[in-house]
Parts: structure tokens; sequence; C-alpha cells
């Protein structure tokens, strides 16, 4: 399998706004099969395809412990949100940083599956979450943008500092909290 090379913020191919999947086809489902695997090997819980510089209407999301509930999202939409809530994010693309945002706690989402099938789904809690956190990133969007102008430039110092320090390899997580 191949592990792919997430961007980190701020790279500016992050605010790219992804394109709608025309197809879903065996090419799709090897990059599909690229993003779990780099998922899972980053510790995450979900992936957008902008994250891994693919410019495509994609994500995917596995909130269970155990990863055995892979979901595949093509070209999703949040069709309906409902209770409003705050919880601590992280992102792959924001190594290493936790901030409370605010959002709706219960979602519906239309999509086409691994399979390229329609579908329509309720999600909650973590999955509700992370759902719509994937979907900022297709819109050019990241978590860091819902905090405060100061907020985001102390991160982005932190994470420059950080990436010298180190190289290129990637940041340590220094959370509890799954990166989204």
């Amino acid at each position: 399998m191949t592990r792919l090379t997430i961007l980190e913020y701020p790279d500016p191919r992050l605010r790219t706004v992804a394109q709608p999947v025309e197809t879903v086809d065996d090419e799709l489902r090897t990059l599909i099969d690229a993003m779990f695997e780099t998922m899972y090997a980053s510790k995450g819980i979900g992936l957008a395809a902008t994250q891994v510089n693919v410019h495509r209407r994609l994500l995917v999301t596995d909130v269970s412990e155990e990863h055995d509930r892979p979901l595949v999202f093509v070209n999703p939409e949040v069709v309906a949100r409902e209770e409003i809530g705050t919880a601590q994010e992280g992102c792959l693309s924001v190594p290493g940083i936790y901030e409370d945002v605010e959002r709706a706690q219960r979602i519906r989402v239309r999509a086409l599956g691994r399979d390229g099938k329609p579908f329509e789904m309720d999600a909650e809690g973590l999955l509700a979450v992370c759902v719509q956190h994937e979907i900022d990133h297709l819109d050019g969007k990241l978590f860091v943008d819902y905090l405060s102008e100061l907020k985001r430039q102390r991160i982005r110092k932190k994470l420059e500092k950080e990436r010298k320090l180190r190289g290129n390899e990637r940041a340590p997580v220094r959370s509890t909290a799954p990166a989204i």
C-alpha cells in the first residue's frame, strides 16, 4: 500500500477548494485505500483528499477504537444540522494543536459511497464533528479558522518553529484527543 504525505498548516494548498468527483472507479478506490492507510498510520480518525494534495471531494473516517468501521464519503454534503455544541478538535494537518470548536452535534449527510452509490446517513457526536471537519477541508477551510486571529498567529509560529527544529518530520501528538 501507499502512505501519502499530509500537508501541514499553513501550506496554501490546504486552501484549495476541492472539485466534485465525476466517477467512482478503481483509481479512486486506490486513493481511498491509500488515504485509510495514511490516516490509520497517523493515528487520525478522518482525512480529506485535500490534506494529501488531491483536490477532489472525498473524505474517509473511522471513529471506532478498533479501526473496524471505515466510512467513505464521495461528494459529501451536510443536508441537516442540529444541536450546536463545543468540542476539542485536532487535525493531522495542524499537528499537536487542539482547540475547542463549535459545531453541530447531529447531522444528516448525503454522499456517494466507495461503490459509487448514493446514500444518506445520520451522524452524531464524534462522527458528526469529524465529517463536518473534513468537509471544511474540502472547502479550503481549517479548524483554526474558527479561532481568533491571535490564536491562529500563535499556532502558525509554533508549528513553523517546531518544523525548523525537527526538519521535515511530523511533530509528536501531545493530546489524547483524536486528530481529525
